[in-house]
């Protein structure tokens, strides 16, 4: 299904992505290594959570990336 936008409309579109991909994958990154450095994971709120970020970051750029594959520039 083929999505219109402005151009500015895409332009945010790529930029939150390069953001998720980038920045907040690595910041997801850091804590899921500081909490494993904390021990054992089972109990581990810190973990738990920064899974949680990674999976909700990883669908929402997959999400991303599918609405740009098949997005135009709306006619002025």
């Amino acid at each position: 299904m083929t999505r219109i936008f402005t151009e500015e409309g895409l332009k945010k579109l790529h930029t939150e992505l390069d953001d998720r991909k980038i920045k907040m994958r690595q910041s997801i990154a850091d804590a899921i290594k500081e909490a494993k450095d904390q021990g054992d994971l089972s109990e581990n709120a810190e973990y738990s959570e920064a899974k949680r970020q990674q999976n909700e970051n990883e669908s929402r750029i997959a999400e991303l990336e599918a609405m740009l594959k098949n997005s135009v520039v709306a006619a002025k």
